[in-house]
């Protein structure tokens, strides 16, 4: 399948959309101050120590503090040495730019000391941002740092050399692992990404020199730098996306901004030569991304509800918790006299867009999938089946269990960064994020009750007075006003009712004078 990369640049903020077969299946977004951290490293100090979740809290100059749990330490801070197998606490994914850090622990793993035992308040540490702050919750921070370069990953805390499972022939795997294992550093580690088959050894040399190199850096500044202060700051969102997804399938790049075309073939020339003559910059007087469709598609594929082309449509809600996919058959009714096949029909087409929707919006964590139910275990398996090898072109790493009876599918995907919707948009100042608001029947009852709270204020007044929206107003005029004449024959009060255009429909105002 074709694959390309665009790159649209406006001001500070830059777009990159790569495509699959003329369609697009990811979209990254970088706006400079809220640009990702993931893969920057830092000089932190340690603000707060909570044995109780055994972790702690480390400033590193960013709004919040990050978190750092005690899995994630360098042994080497312990004061006795481990084993040298530690995979159980590190997954080691082949092919990613950072390690994934096993999830937290109620305590400490048999042997491990204690969060209290290994830092103290004040104390500077280096550490890398393995995850974005999300919402409110800071960055999640690691010691085990890993710097991703062109073929290579370096892990100058961990003694492991991986090779990515895509490289299939097992003389390359073997002729890879035995070059990078011998001029490795001693107790560092390496990773060979896919990009790395067929490389000769003197890239692989020049790609581990460079990342050496890098550390070397880190540590020397860790020395003269005083915390919270930055040590390394990864590459642009632009250049990322050539180091981690530009590869020989990689059609063709087309960037719209000379000055960025320029940094990118200066990249290739460093990097991956062979691959510049795919840098194309686009010199048409539209939009890139009008151009080839992408505009239209992302205001397509970004709402609450997407449709499918059967005419059924999936639902997408996001909580705290959890992302929720709703799939629905809506408009369409089957081809067939069988409710089970026409189910399964639009739960396979749903497949194909649940995976499309997580790939483009970025959406990680826990994820729910509700299928329309199926009766028979054998489509449930068919639907299971296809999801799994749909995932199969996704590059974040998922867990998918099983369809249950309720025709529920649970799974997680590997997040370290805010999905695209949260990141293209804010909460809502009218429902604060609710996605609804009060009725006006709800606000007229409310009103009642506050006109008994103002009539037992204000003893000595006669008259209240109530600033509406213009709509509520009309209710209490029109249904609700036998409501409104009891309450002042109630009260003994007269009730003044004022439209405000300026009011929101929930909002209201009740006084006297």
């Amino acid at each position: 399948m074709p694959t390309e990369i665009l790159v649209n640049t406006t001001g500070r903020e830059s777009r990159v959309a790569l495509m699959e077969g003329g369609h697009l299946v990811e979209l990254h977004v970088d706006r400079g101050v809220d640009r990702g951290y993931v893969g920057n490293v830092y000089l932190g100090r340690v603000v707060r120590v909570l044995p109780g979740m055994q972790a702690a809290f480390v400033d590193i100059g960013l709004d919040r503090a990050a978190f750092l749990y005690v899995g994630d330490i360098w042994p080497q801070m312990f004061d006795h040495k481990h084993a040298d197998d530690d995979e159980d606490a590190t997954a080691v994914d082949e092919d990613a730019t950072v390690l994934e850090e096993a999830p937290p622990r109620e305590s400490p793993r048999p042997g491990q000391p204690a969060i209290q035992d290994l830092l103290t308040e004040g104390q500077e540490i280096v550490v890398q941002v393995a995850k974005d702050p999300i919402g409110t919750k800071g960055a999640r921070v690691t010691t085990h740092v890993t710097l991703p370069g062109r073929y290579l990953v370096f892990m100058p805390t961990v003694d492991h050399v991986g090779i990515s499972r895509r490289i299939a022939k097992d003389r390359e795997r073997r002729r890879l692992r035995e070059f990078v294992d011998k001029n490795r550093p001693k107790g560092a580690g390496f990773i060979v990404r896919t990009v790395c088959a067929t490389q000769t050894n003197q890239t692989l040399k020049q790609d581990m020199n460079y990342l050496v190199g890098i550390w070397e850096k880190v540590q020397a500044a860790s020395k003269t730098r005083k915390a919270p202060a930055p040590l390394h700051i990864d590459h642009g969102l632009v250049l990322r996306m050539v180091r981690d997804a530009f590869h020989d399938d990689v059609e063709r790049m087309v960037v719209d901004t000379a000055k960025l075309h320029e940094e990118v073939c200066a990249f290739m020339d460093e990097f991956s030569p062979a691959l510049k003559e795919k840098v194309h910059l686009y010199r048409g007087a539209e939009p890139i991304f009008d151009t080839f469709g992408v505009e239209t598609e992302i205001n397509r594929s970004l709402g609450r509800r997407v449709w499918l082309k059967s005419g059924g449509y999936l639902v997408i809600d996001q909580t705290e918790a959890l992302v929720s996919i709703d799939v629905n058959s809506g408009k369409y009714v089957g081809q067939s006299s069988s409710l089970e096949d026409t189910t399964l029909r639009v739960n396979l087409e749903a497949v194909k867009e649940v995976v499309y929707q997580l790939r483009l919006r970025n959406i990680g964590g826990i994820i729910i999938i509700d299928f329309i139910d199926m009766d028979r275990e054998q489509n449930r398996d068919k639907v299971y089946r296809g999801l799994e090898e749909e995932l199969k072109n996704d590059r974040a790493r998922t867990n998918v269990l099983k369809i249950s009876e309720l025709g529920l599918v649970q799974m997680t995907r590997k997040r370290v960064q805010e999905d695209v919707v949260r990141f293209l948009s804010e909460p809502c100042p009218v429902c604060e994020g609710r996605g609804s608001v009060r009725s006006r029947q709800t606000v007229c009852y409310d009103i009642f009750r506050e006109l008994q709270r103002e009539a037992a204020r204000a003893v000595a007044k006669e008259t209240l007075y109530v600033n509406v929206h213009p709509s509520v107003a009309d209710l209490l005029y029109g249904e609700e006003y036998p409501v409104l004449e009891s309450i002042e024959a109630r009260l003994g009060k007269r009730v003044v009712i004022r439209a405000q255009l300026h009011l929101h429909v929930e909002k209201y105002e009740v006084y006297s004078k």
